[in-house]
């Protein structure tokens, strides 16, 4: 063998060696991308959704004559502030849902119109606390720090008075839709008042 077949033959062998090795990197990256997004996926559902919560609240009329404490949050599905606090609102569900009503109100829904106009709201989320009797006490408008949250409901648990009663965060501006608009997707098929 010549020495010129020999370095034609080393050339190849380091040429296939170092094609392998990129291979197998990329290989190994495919991997671990694909972990971490499946992890990311994964993560991602696990958020709560305001849809759970609403689906496991207690109902309004149930809250107004059990005799306990309620906290009620007027919000929507497309509010990013309400869909910011569901996290929190799961964990003060689990920690206080023995001892509180947590009521949902979605303001879409044109069969809360009374409770809408009567508690004023004109953001969301808006939240309310009533006592054990079903009065209105307290309320607040927008984001909350959980911590405020935590703090009025021991309070409302304790009937005494809240310590943050008149708060107002981030909100999502809404305007209560008297008329209804069958055009309006959101109406849900409502019907104007004069139709």
């Amino acid at each position: 063998m010549t020495s010129e077949n020999r370095s034609t033959s080393l050339g190849a062998s380091v040429s296939s060696t170092g094609q392998r090795l990129r291979n197998l990197l990329i290989v190994l990256v495919a991997v671990v991308l694909s972990l971490l997004l499946g992890l990311g996926l994964q993560h991602q559902t696990a958020r709560p959704s305001l849809t759970a919560l609403a689906e496991s609240a207690t109902p309004l009329d149930t809250a107004l004559v059990n005799g306990k404490p309620s906290l009620v949050e007027f919000y929507a599905n497309w509010c990013s502030s309400c869909q910011a606090m569901a996290g929190d609102m799961t964990t003060l569900k689990t920690e206080y849902g023995d001892r509180v009503n947590f009521v949902m109100l979605n303001v879409d829904n044109s069969k809360w119109l009374p409770e809408v106009m009567r508690y004023r709201v004109d953001g969301i989320p808006h939240f309310v606390f009533l006592n054990r009797g079903g009065e209105a006490i307290a309320g607040f408008v927008g984001e909350q720090p959980r911590s405020i949250l935590d703090k009025n409901l021991t309070a409302l648990i304790a009937d005494a008075e809240l310590p943050g009663q008149f708060s107002k965060g981030q909100t999502s501006a809404f305007q209560a839709d008297v008329k209804g608009n069958a055009d309006d997707p959101r109406s849900h098929g409502g019907l104007s008042a004069g139709a």
